[in-house]
């Protein structure tokens, strides 16, 4: 594992044993009791044998041509050095002991704040599974996928309708790439009225891709700072808006969970000047049903459906980040867009002031049907009971907690709360070794450290698909680490201790990465 020395995880393996014995108790039940211990799992190079293959290809027929001829000599080698030769059982349980050794939403309460870890309902597999839409190649002509392209029609109208804006593109490959979307069309639409602005204003809570998806889009950031209840105040956007100001991009609620309660004020003072308004929706999972950014004055907001609408998150992708406008934004959005022509759905290509193509095909589309499955399965009452219920488990779980976690901020919290601690000063146990602990408790940490204007923060987001028996496990481990904290800080400083892996050094992982195999003569 990259980042642990040998003898640095022995010490710390030593340590907790020690710790353990010292205790005469039983410590939290280890996660996924019966997974192989990872040192028990040998390398795939390890169990390779000369000649050994999962596959059985066929020769070619006669005549036929092969890679060489097809791809080009240059791209074909007849051999890796050193790469496995194995049998099909064993790639198959090799990545399913792994798979057995991972956190997930599926295994353990994963409160991840501001990620909206909400469980994928297996009937939105089902449905993206079917063979019409499955097997459905990118390629296709419009006219044998009338079916898929209505399914998009009617999830664009669907998230129209949710978010009050006038027209939505499903194009987008995830949430970032809908930040990048939404601002390149603001810049556009700038460019179009002949007034090139160059400047983007985010608050001091914004989500880290906000920054950089502004970079990416060519703007210079201006920091906007929130008051000290932790909103933004229509007065610091006057004091910084200018004629050389594009948008402010904003998430609402914020980072610290709550409302922004001057988002309609903010927009007049933009609008005046005839800047625009983001609302980066990555929150959206407490508005739905609730409130709509369209009618907050909002001019673009992206989505994304990997959160608010139950997508998986996918380990990197797949992803889908929809971006909803109003009018003026419309001939802007990307290519290609929707449209019906004598009852039959094609792609328009014929929009000569769109941003163009962000990428190779329009949307990932098994993450589309999931989205309009989940939509379809709620309706529009069900869509803002699972707010409500969002709202509800964070407001709970901040209560339970307040003793000795208390809220960073006194407005009432949205769909997460953001808490902190005084254990730093009290024992020298920071936030990432209260992280660390919950592992053994079989909960993955919720994010910490984060937003950064929260010094030590726990920032936690039940979501609406949790029952009240797991939030009250939840707070319990928590009372439980922080009594540890005080009485034997040791424990929980060297936590985990009941897991597969002790706690490796990620400062060294990520200053010295093993992002790929080599032979073991290199």
């Amino acid at each position: 594992m990259a980042g642990e020395s040998k003898g640095g995880k022995e010490s710390r393996m030593a340590t907790a044993g020690k710790i353990a014995r010292d205790m005469g108790e039983a410590q939290a039940s280890p996660v996924g009791v019966g997974a192989p211990d990872v040192r028990s799992v040998p390398l795939l190079f390890e169990e390779s044998a000369a000649g050994r293959s999962g596959a059985d290809v066929a020769a070619r027929d006669a005549g036929a041509p092969d890679a060489a001829t097809i791809l080009g000599a240059t791209l074909c080698r007849d051999d890796i050095p050193g790469f496995p030769e194995l049998s099909e059982p064993q790639v198959m349980r090799h990545f399913l002991r792994l798979s057995q050794l991972n956190f997930g939403q599926a295994l353990q309460f994963y409160p991840l704040g501001s990620c909206t870890m909400k469980y994928n309902p297996v009937l939105n597999d089902e449905m993206a599974a079917l063979a019409g839409f499955a097997g459905l190649h990118p390629m296709t002509p419009a006219h044998l996928a009338a079916g898929a392209l209505e399914l998009m029609a009617y999830l664009e109208a669907a998230l129209a309708e949710i978010t009050g804006m006038d027209a939505v593109s499903l194009h987008p490959a995830a949430g970032a790439q809908g930040e990048l979307t939404g601002l390149l069309m603001i810049r556009a639409y700038h460019r179009k009225r002949g007034a090139a602005r160059h400047k983007v204003i985010i608050p001091d809570t914004a989500h880290g891709t906000n920054p950089a998806s502004c970079t990416l889009a060519g703007f210079e950031v201006v920091v906007a700072r929130s008051n000290r209840r932790g909103f933004l105040e229509a007065a610091e956007i006057r004091r910084l808006v200018s004629d050389d100001v594009a948008a402010l991009m904003v998430t609402n609620p914020n980072t610290l969970g709550i409302f922004e309660p001057e988002i309609a004020a903010i927009a007049d003072v933009l609008h005046e000047r005839g800047a625009l308004l983001y609302l980066d929706g990555a929150n959206m999972n407490a508005l739905m049903g609730v409130a709509k950014p369209g009618h907050m004055g909002a001019d673009v907001v992206q989505l994304n459906l990997h959160k608010t609408f139950s997508t998986p998150h996918g380990g990197g992708g797949p992803g889908a980040g929809p971006v909803a406008v109003k009018k003026h934004l419309d001939p802007f959005l990307p290519l290609p867009r929707l449209r019906k022509d004598g009852g039959a759905w094609s792609f328009d290509y014929d929009r000569p002031d769109s941003i163009g193509r962000l990428r190779g095909f329009h949307g990932n589309f098994g993450m589309l049907v999931r989205a309009y499955a989940f939509i379809l399965a709620l309706g529009g009452n069900g869509l803002t009971e699972a707010s409500r219920f969002a709202i509800l488990a964070a407001n709970y779980v901040r209560k339970r907690l307040e003793p000795h976690f208390p809220s960073a901020t006194a407005e009432p919290s949205m769909h997460e709360c953001v808490l902190m601690h005084d254990l730093e000063k009290r024992a020298d146990v920071n936030t990432l070794d209260i992280a660390k602990r919950l592992l053994d408790f079989g909960i993955h940490p919720p994010t910490i450290y984060f937003p950064l204007v929260v010094h030590g923060a726990l920032m936690i987001e039940p979501t609406e698909t949790e029952t009240r028996e797991t939030l009250d496990t939840f707070v319990d481990a928590m009372e439980r680490i922080y009594a540890e904290a005080l009485s034997n800080p040791e424990m929980v400083r060297t936590a985990p201790h009941t897991l597969w892996l002790s706690r490796v050094d990620e400062a060294h992982a990520a200053r010295r990465p093993v992002l790929r195999w080599q032979p073991k003569d290199k």
